[in-house]
């Protein structure tokens, strides 16, 4: 996985794009910013990567500024009971539920309270 990070925001610097990703109980959330053409590119390349399982789009919103400005790629892996203590009690990760069914309002916290605790901000 270094490696494969390490490679990533080498890519990510290059195309301009920012964000992060939170691995949770063998799921991936990620955040990608950028402009729109390079990220739609990047999210399809992603798709079609057969490393890749089971990829969504939770949330696509336009943002007037980067959330992850200074990141290529910010990457924490978290426990079931840290995204617990973030959303409140639910047992959505320990069930094994799909990812898919994740409410975009749970993920933007989930994405928040870690960028929050990375800066320093808690």
């Amino acid at each position: 996985m270094p490696g494969l990070l390490a490679a990533a925001r080498i890519a990510n610097s290059k195309r301009g794009v920012t964000g992060m990703l939170a691995y949770i109980n063998g799921n991936f959330l990620q955040v990608i910013e950028g402009d729109d053409l390079v990220v739609d590119s990047l999210l399809d390349k992603i798709k079609g990567d057969p490393g890749h399982k089971r990829v969504f789009l939770l949330a696509r919103d336009p943002i007037t500024a980067r959330y992850f400005a200074d990141w290529s790629m910010g990457f924490e892996a978290l426990l079931p009971s840290d995204v617990g203590t973030l959303v409140g009690e639910n047992d959505f990760f320990e069930s094994g539920s799909c990812v898919s069914s994740l409410d975009p309002s749970i993920v933007k916290t989930i994405l928040s309270s870690f960028r929050r605790t990375q800066a320093g901000l808690t």
